[in-house]
């Protein structure tokens, strides 16, 4: 069994350490709001990661069933056009989406 002071201290430095790395990100986040760098990757990254998840999912889709490509591509193609006609608003064309892939699935 370790001594008290030890555990005391393994506690202290522990409790330090996790405050320390708690408050770093927002001491560093100060200057680095001027960068144009960060202020590229807070425009560009949100995009870039929601066109990686579709078309990971899109992939997958067309894995899980090779005869249905044509119903994966038509879900796709409202889902672009319900965003883009339909005010940009996101839940909107992934619901129109969504129910339309799941319609041409279940009936064809």
């Amino acid at each position: 069994m370790p001594e008290l002071w030890y555990m005391i201290a393994a506690v202290l430095l522990s409790g330090v350490i996790t405050l320390l790395l708690r408050a770093l990100p927002f001491a560093i986040l100060k200057p680095l709001r001027k960068s144009k760098f960060v202020q590229a990757l807070g425009r560009w990254m949100p995009a870039g990661l929601l066109l990686i998840l579709a078309i990971v999912m899109i992939a997958g889709e067309i894995v899980a069933r090779p005869g249905k490509v044509w119903v994966v591509a038509v879900a796709s193609a409202v889902t672009v056009l319900v965003h883009l006609f339909g005010g940009r608003r996101a839940l909107l064309s992934i619901f129109v989406g969504t129910a339309v892939y799941v319609t041409l699935l279940n009936l064809f």
